[in-house]
């Protein structure tokens, strides 16, 4: 019996060593030690089993070492790719292996044992490699020193935790097959701004964002030098220029990876841990995908159709270059006549609604469509067709001349036209398919007339006013129904269309449309309430996703919904660091209201008034709210003003971040409208705060929110309200406006006193703690931005700079 014991524990100990999923098959590998391609087993594995690393088939007896999500999705049952160590030079299938050196370098070698990627890595001390469950594989040493990691050298894929630099960068695959790099990528610019870069055998092109946009105009800053960008796993993707997105399911801890695909996209997917898991889409760079460079190749165009995708096809006249790769383009089936002679053998087939983006030879202003026609044929090879555009703004016809023909794309939306130069044979040619493609029935008299006799007979009048009375009621039955029908159908496609339509803002933005019900749920009835002012009441809500949010219930609004949505839409997509965040909104009936995100630690007025801000908070809230006017008078895509800066509407965060909130009197306009003010007679703002400018009712423009930026300056400084007045010590109240002649008297009559006016004017709180340099570089800011004449204030970004050169003195 105990023989028989000792040869079952004997057997079963072999079995653990040799099964896979033993402890041996762990995730580390050890000095000295391989991965094999040959052994299906040899596989790390991250502690949690989240991720996996090993030799992944790449075609027909070829290999990459790789990283992979170890579940697999759902309806496909294909692994997830993450990392590759050699996408672009696959081992053989056989004797290749991964080692890490007893010098701590990572090796891969091929069957021949010539290197095809190494680590480049050495140490004298003991090290191993480890695959975390983040999905970084690591060479760490015993001393936890991290002599090497994937994160550090992505592939297409950006994990969570792991930070795009400006040494690194995101390289699409040649295609869903071919793991081979391809011709898209996501890095940061010269110009410190993160884009989308085709970069094709021939030409290269940015296209994401909006190449024809500049970086303050399409939402970006490049006043940093950082460059980096992090993807969390709760589904924020921010970046250094001022970029961030939300995922569509944001706030919840599930399994999110960000990657640039074949296709040129850069979407973030999300999925929940489980064996029926599959990837979604919770947000994409590019919602037009015709809009993405080369994806069509040359003289060729792209059309997306909603039931199919999109579609690429070649011009009239040209034909594919390689059948099966349309990224390759097409080629003209014709030589163009090219001299003076030969001119009037070309013509030109229109092509609607069409547009080529970027190669113009050369724009020509206020040109008829017929000269633009001449002008194309005059140029011969230098314009293979021209763009014909109405500039609304100039009131003219432009003629864009087109050296190349890339690019192209057909949307609905678009108002200019293509004219594609071909010779008048190719013309005729297309014309006669054209014209054999239509039926023609007409030829022959195949026709003869029946000579047939009727017989009327007589038909009584009672009889003939029943039928025709119903006739009258039959018909306008049917006419009642057609009309409930179309009434019908017209508000399910429209409702379609705002689905879809909020669909993209939502995976672009994070933004989105809340009904009434579910925000009177999150609030308990509207009973949460946390603050009031002029335009409406604060309340605290718990959204379904369990996020805490504060919801505005707005009063006294006019505004249609179509308008409503249009405003806060616009609002809805600035995104700064120091902008209270707004994650939707609601327009039923009469119903306004806004959701932004909660902030815990209140208002500037109510940390004021507790007396809870030491020195330092009190300048970083400077610089902050400073920063976030500065974005909003100068960097984002309209012009806005805020018109009612106060310490209310500047609300603090976690860790005392300054976010500039409540843009209820926020006034948009287009860069162009700055002279017309108008419609800014009824915004005030608050007593106190208010620039002179709403006295004496002169032109308002971004220098306003300059005068009350100051004022909320001087009160941080002193803690005494400008809305009720400064008290000086010989009793009595003075006017609101008293703040800044109060500072200004105290400055003159210590000038010869060295600093002591400074400790007269700050807030006796402080007990003296305070920085000396900081607080004069803060008087004389705030009395800058409150000068009587507007043009010798400063702007925001010029505020920014002097609060900030302080650090350069340093």
């Amino acid at each position: 019996m105990g023989g028989a014991l000792s040869l079952c524990l004997i057997i079963l100990f072999f079995l653990a060593l040799c099964s896979p999923y033993s402890s041996l098959a762990s995730y580390n590998l050890r000095e000295g030690s391989s991965l094999s391609v040959e052994n299906p087993a040899d596989v790390l594995t991250s502690p949690k089993g989240i991720f996996s690393a090993g030799f992944f088939r790449v075609g027909h007896n070829a290999y990459c070492f790789a990283i992979w999500f170890t579940e697999p999705n759902s309806w496909s049952r294909n692994l997830t790719v993450v990392w590759m160590a050699n996408r672009e030079q696959p081992v053989n299938g056989r004797r290749s292996k991964l080692t890490l050196t007893k010098s701590s370098n990572l090796v891969l070698t091929d069957a021949g044992q010539s290197t095809v990627w190494s680590s480049d890595t050495a140490s004298n001390s003991t090290s191993q490699l480890q695959l975390l469950d983040t999905g970084n594989l690591v060479v760490i040493t015993q001393k936890r020193v991290v002599l090497w990691q994937s994160f550090a050298s992505p592939t297409d894929t950006l994990l969570p935790g792991q930070t795009l630099t400006r040494n690194t960068k995101l390289v699409s695959s040649r295609s869903q097959t071919n793991y081979s790099s391809g011709f898209y990528k996501l890095f940061y610019d010269n110009d410190n701004v993160l884009r989308l870069l085709y970069d094709g055998p021939q030409i290269s092109s940015i296209y994401w964002p909006d190449p024809w946009l500049l970086p303050g105009d399409a939402g970006r800053s490049i006043f940093n030098d950082s460059r980096t960008a992090v993807l969390d796993s709760f589904g924020n993707f921010s970046s250094s220029d001022s970029f961030m997105v939300l995922a569509s399911d944001y706030g919840v801890k599930i399994q999110r990876r960000l990657t640039i695909e074949a296709d040129g996209n850069l979407r973030l997917y999300s999925r929940k841990q489980g064996k029926q898991s599959t990837w979604a889409v919770a947000w994409e760079a590019v919602l037009q995908p015709c809009k993405i460079h080369g994806i069509c190749g040359t003289n060729s165009l792209c059309t997306y159709v909603t039931e199919f995708g999109r579609k690429c096809s070649c011009l009239p006249g040209n034909k594919m270059i390689n059948r099966t790769d349309w990224t390759q383009g097409c080629e003209p089936d014709f030589e163009l006549p090219c001299s003076v002679s030969t001119a009037n053998h070309s013509g030109f087939v229109h092509l609607p609604r069409v547009e080529f983006y970027g190669y113009d030879y050369r724009i020509y202003w206020n040109y008829t469509l017929e000269r633009c026609k001449s002008k194309c044929l005059e140029l011969c090879d230098s314009c293979l067709g021209f763009h014909y555009k109405f500039d609304k703004g100039g009131g003219l016809y432009n003629c864009y001349a087109k050296l190349q023909l890339r690019n192209g794309y057909r949307t609905p939306g678009f108002e200019g036209d293509i004219y594609l130069k071909l010779p008048n044979s190719v013309i005729s040619s297309l014309h006669s398919a054209q014209n054999d493609s239509n039926l023609d029935c007409s030829s022959g008299n195949l026709t003869l007339s029946l000579d047939r006799k009727y017989e009327r007979r007589h038909v009584s009048g009672l009889i003939k006013f029943m039928l025709w009375f119903a006739c009258g009621v039959g018909g306008l039955e049917i006419f009642i129904i057609l009309m409930v029908w179309l009434f019908v159908i017209r508000n399910h496609e429209n409702s379609g269309l705002d689905n879809i339509q909020a669909g993209y803002i939502l995976a672009a933005t994070g933004f989105r449309k809340f009904s009434y019900l579910e925000l009177k749920k999150a609030t308990k009835g509207f009973s949460l309430e946390v603050g009031r002012g002029a335009g409406g009441i604060v309340y605290k809500a718990i959204l379904s996703d369990n996020r805490v949010a504060a919801v505005k219930k707005l009063t006294d609004t006019n505004q249609g919904e179509v308008e409503f949505l249009a405003e806060v839409s616009i609002i809805g997509r600035l995104n700064h660091m120091n902008l209270i965040e707004m994650w939707g909104y609601c327009a039923e009936g009469k119903h306004r209201l806004l959701v932004y995100e909660y902030m815990e630690h209140g208002s500037l007025a109510e940390n004021l008034a507790s007396n809870a801000l030491d020195w330092k908070r009190r300048f970083e809230i400077a610089v902050g709210t400073a920063r976030g006017l500065a974005y909003l008078h100068e960097e984002c895509l309209e012009w806005v003003l805020h018109c009612d800066v106060k310490p209310q509407n500047i609300l603090l965060g976690s860790n005392y971040q300054p976010k500039v909130a409540d843009f209820g009197l926020s006034k948009l306009l287009n860069r162009g409208e700055l002279g017309d003010y108008s419609s800014f007679s009824r915004i005030r703002g608050t007593r106190g705060y208010m620039a002179p400018e709403w006295v004496y009712n002169l032109p308002i423009t971004s220098k306003v929110d300059v005068y009350s930026y100051g004022i909320v300056v001087l009160e941080m400084l002193t803690r005494n309200d400008p809305t009720r007045g400064v008290f000086d010590g010989e009793g009595g109240e003075v006017r609101p406006k008293m703040l800044v002649a109060w500072v200004r008297e105290k400055m003159s009559a210590c000038a010869l006193l060295s600093e002591q006016w400074i400790d007269e004017i700050i807030d006796p709180m402080m007990e003296g703690k305070y920085n000396l340099r900081e607080a004069q570089i803060l008087i004389k800011v705030a009395l800058k931005c409150v000068e009587e004449d507007k043009d010798a204030r400063p702007t925001m970004s010029q505020v920014v700079e002097m609060l900030l050169s302080h650090e350069n003195e340093n």
